[in-house]
């Protein structure tokens, strides 16, 4: 199930005719992606749990066996930037959807894209097929081609991943090295700054000393 804007991307497309009896008398694992932000005018305070029951309310149906949800921590930046157009996080209130018989998977795929909060693609896809070879496995199927093809599939994006991993920190070392040599630099020509300012001030100050004690003594001289 999708997990685009909950009244105008996916609860449209369970108002066709049968379309929600047909899922859920379908075999195969009916997985919901929680969605990250919630959407102004729409889903204003929405929780996770509020957003399947709006799903079950009008499907007419329990129609959701998984519900996979965003654990990661998104950077506040962003999410300040979200909080203007009055959007928000949405809260995983994990227990209730629990409660509403749902499976629940924790998952770590919120990313930055185009300066916009999303689901990661390839994270949300990894999250799906592990839980269908996981299916697979428990009906003794590790030799289906299905679940050959999938597994093999994840294992070659775990790969990918750590090699995005490893290119990412020394990008990021790389970038720190940078950073702390510019803070040096400018630590420096602060210090510089401030010693001739303060050198300044000094001179300033001595200068106002004298001035002060000068007007003493003429006023001294005038008694």
């Amino acid at each position: 199930m999708d997990h685009g804007n909950l009244f105008t991307e996916v609860i449209p497309n369970l108002l066709i005719k049968n379309i929600s009896k047909t899922i859920k008398e379908s075999k195969a694992i009916k997985i919901y992606i929680g969605n990250i932000m919630t959407k102004p005018g729409e889903t204003d305070d929405f929780s996770l749990s509020d957003h399947i029951k709006a799903i079950y309310e009008h499907a007419n149906n329990k129609i959701i066996d998984y519900c996979i949800y965003d654990t990661g921590e998104v950077v506040p930046e962003y999410v300040r930037r979200y909080n203007k157009d009055g959007a928000d996080l949405v809260e995983q209130d994990v227990q209730k959807v629990r409660e509403l018989g749902i499976k629940v998977i924790p998952k770590d795929f919120a990313c930055i894209e185009n300066d916009a909060i999303r689901h990661n693609p390839i994270s949300v896809a990894d999250s799906i097929i592990e839980l269908i070879c996981e299916d697979l496995k428990f009906k003794d199927m590790q030799n289906n081609p299905k679940y050959v093809r999938m597994n093999t599939r994840l294992k070659e994006n775990n790969e990918k991943r750590k090699e995005q991993a490893k290119e990412k920190n020394k990008i990021k070392k790389k970038q720190n090295k940078i950073n702390k040599k510019a803070r040096r630099m400018d630590d420096r020509r602060k210090s510089k700054f401030s010693s001739k300012y303060n050198e300044r001030i000094k001179s300033i100050k001595t200068s106002e000393e004298k001035r002060q004690e000068n007007i003493r003594k003429i006023e001294e001289d005038d008694d």
